[in-house]
């Protein structure tokens, strides 16, 4: 299993999102391109059938996923992100294949008593799926990386519950991966304090 690759790049004053991962159903290694939380562009590149003809091995598909991020990567850095991203027609055809998301749902307010409580929603197609599985790694300085896992209820939605004391949030993130019927998906959120007025 590929679990993806995830990297904030700035070029100008902008900060784009990098999200690459493999889409087993559609046979995919997709990368796609997020300014301000909208999808800006999309490079997929298919792979064959392993009962037609062997196919890719997973470290293969690795090794080309992380080459495809590095380059849509670079070609931010250098100002040509257009020229990487696949045509007009095949980001049409992509833009058909349905959508696997993930939402967290308290964001706002997720933290209470040394306790970082995550609601999150699994979605196809904006409608909640139920069993979906969770993967929630949890990363802060300082302290090797926690990792948790959960399946969603019959709206789609799953709750986790981390001992973490409010310190440490601002520099810490959670990288969460959902799985279902073949298809993933995986998002990043940096954590910060939110003032309260």
């Amino acid at each position: 299993m590929i679990f993806g690759f995830n990297t904030d790049v700035k070029h100008g004053d902008t900060v784009y999102h990098v999200q690459s991962e493999a889409r087993e159903s559609e046979r995919l290694l997709q990368t796609q391109v997020f300014v301000r939380g909208r999808c800006v562009g999309k490079r997929a590149t298919p792979y064959a059938d392993p009962s037609v003809d062997g196919g890719f091995s997973d470290p293969q598909k690795e090794q080309v996923l992380r080459e495809q991020h590095r380059l849509v990567l670079n070609a931010i850095r250098d100002g040509l992100l257009e020229t990487v991203l696949d045509r007009q027609d095949s980001r049409e055809a992509l833009a058909a294949i349905r959508q696997l998301d993930v939402h967290w749902l308290n964001a706002g307010s997720a933290h209470a008593e040394h306790i970082l409580f995550l609601r999150m929603r699994v979605t196809d197609d904006g409608v909640g799926v139920e069993g979906a599985r969770l993967t929630v790694r949890f990363a802060r300085p300082d302290a090797a990386p926690f990792y948790t896992q959960v399946l969603t209820d019959a709206v789609g939605d799953a709750e986790m519950k981390i001992d973490v004391h409010e310190s440490l949030l601002p520099d810490s993130s959670v990288l969460v991966q959902a799985s279902y019927s073949g298809r993933t998906a995986t998002r990043k959120f940096q954590l910060r304090k939110v003032e309260l007025k």
